[in-house]
């Protein structure tokens, strides 16, 4: 273990810090309320089964809020390495040093180009596909976001621990609004009544396979669309039509390697997980894996979701050109004529952020 980790995580975690004080005003308040109470909740190291402390919670959030007011004009730290002073964006460079001493950090653009950093501990690496897979265990500094699975270049981060929260944050979700039947089905397959840690890490064990396929769909779109597609994605500044690109690659994404391979598996139980997080910008667009989906629960046969996943890939590939090909000043008008309301709201989490 390296000597100045704690100088380093302190870093790390501080530069998470401003990004949150920068982009906190992103989520809607439900949302916002959510993630907060899990972040306390890590910060805290409490246990998944223990309740958050209401009182304990609420003026955490009170010195939290204060504390982002006084740095958000702050600029991001240099990262302490034996190397000397290293970009905080310059994550190639730090991994360098930090691979082989069992950590691995991370920089990109999330959500609304939000700044999204993590420095953990490294579990294990693998190659698939031509990405390298860096898959790590407990977190020693994230920020509010801390999304499950990133792609980088041809490298993909997963983070066991975050995924781990945001399951558990969408189990959550689910037990204030049980009549949500697709999410019944999926947590059907866990045994969470008997014991609940041991179910959320064999949902976490699956899941994450999960979205290492989309991390790889995401690499084969990129293969597919090229730099355009990123320079589209920064340049645009409404967030409405944000949502609506990335929702566009998810789908080209999902549909050229994350259905395809848990339709040949057979893989219920993140089937219906899948369709049990379907978030209002992918219904919208493409209700028609949706309907495939249902009508696989009420008749057993999967060939119409092979179909319109089959479809997909053609249509989506299609539009995603087809934005590319225009001015780009039609960009942001054409992206916001796709759907005429996406809910802002809706969790992106699972999102790579780039």
């Amino acid at each position: 273990m390296m000597r100045n980790l704690p100088q380093l995580a302190r870093t790390v975690q501080h530069n998470c810090n401003i990004s949150d004080a920068r982009h906190a005003g992103d989520y809607g308040l439900c949302t916002f309320l959510l993630k907060m109470r899990e972040y306390y909740r890590w910060e805290n190291a409490l246990p998944f089964s223990r309740a958050v402390p209401k009182d304990a919670l609420g003026d955490w959030l009170s010195a939290r809020e204060a504390h982002w007011n006084a740095i958000e004009a702050e600029t991001f730290q240099p990262l302490p390495l034996a190397r000397g002073d290293v970009d905080p964006l310059a994550a190639d460079v730090v991994n360098q040093e930090l691979l082989p001493q069992a950590l691995v950090y991370s920089a990109g653009y999330g959500r609304l180009q939000k700044p999204v950093f993590f420095l953990a501990a490294l579990l294990r690496v693998e190659e698939r596909a031509g990405c390298t897979i860096l898959i790590s265990s407990s977190e020693h500094a994230r920020e509010l976001a801390a999304p499950p699975a990133m792609l980088q270049g041809r490298t993909i981060f997963v983070r066991r621990e975050s995924v781990r929260r945001y399951l558990w944050e969408k189990i959550e979700e689910w037990r204030w609004r049980p009549q949500d039947k697709r999410m019944a089905r999926a947590l059907a397959n866990y045994d969470f009544d008997t014991d609940s840690e041991t179910a959320l890490q064999r949902m976490a064990d699956n899941e994450m396979e999960t979205m290492i396929l989309h991390e790889l769909g995401e690499a084969m779109a990129g293969e597919r669309l090229g730099a355009a597609w990123e320079e589209m994605l920064a340049s645009v500044t409404n967030p409405r039509s944000e949502v609506v690109a990335r929702a566009i690659r998810d789908l080209l994404a999902d549909c050229l390697s994350t259905l395809p391979a848990l339709l040949e598996r057979v893989n219920l139980p993140a089937l219906h997980f899948y369709f049990a997080t379907y978030d209002a910008p992918r219904r919208q667009l493409f209700p028609q894996a949706l309907e495939a989906y249902e009508h696989f629960v009420h008749t057993g046969a999967l060939d119409r979701l092979r179909h319109a996943v089959h479809e997909g890939t053609a249509r989506w590939l299609a539009q995603a050109r087809a934005l590319l090909a225009l001015d780009p000043a039609a960009h942001e008008p054409a992206l916001s004529a796709l759907l005429e309301t996406v809910s802002l709201d809706a969790d992106a989490d699972a999102d790579p952020a780039r």
